[in-house]
């Protein structure tokens, strides 16, 4: 054959790949390693079983905390709005949950404004007007 064509016996080696991070650390690699002579190295981490995050900001929490000698609590819905929201929702003849499925929020939002205990939302509030038909809030 003087074609230019030659054959190139040389041996091809196929192996696997090296294990990975999580594979090496698996108990069965770790032993095949030991029974093979292998050197192992162990490193404690020195954070491990610590919840870090919790254990460091805590402090600074507490002293602010004890520092602190206001008391706080959320604003409530106003006597007068809670009111106008009742008056209005009679007024035009709608259930708690009719009203509640007009402004896409869920029943229990205008218990809660009704009753008081909701935190005033300005977007919620606004719903409540257009459906309403009503000024609910005064003077900004």
């Amino acid at each position: 054959m003087s074609g230019g064509l030659s054959q190139d016996w040389e041996p091809v080696v196929i192996r696997k790949k090296a294990p990975t991070a999580a594979a090496r650390k698996d108990e069965k690699a770790v032993n095949a390693a030991r029974r093979s002579g292998a050197e192992i190295e162990t490193i404690r981490k020195s954070t491990a079983g610590i919840n870090r995050a919790a254990s460091s900001s805590t402090t600074l929490n507490t002293r602010k905390l004890d520092e602190d000698t206001e008391n706080l609590a959320h604003q409530k819905v106003p006597t007068e709005l809670k009111k106008a929201i009742m008056q209005a929702r009679q007024d035009k003849k709608l259930t708690q949950s009719q009203l509640a499925q007009l402004i896409n929020e869920k029943p229990q939002i205008i218990q809660e404004y009704e009753s008081g205990k909701a935190i005033p939302n300005q977007q919620i509030i606004s719903k409540l007007e257009r459906a309403l038909g009503a000024k609910l809030r005064g003077k900004k």
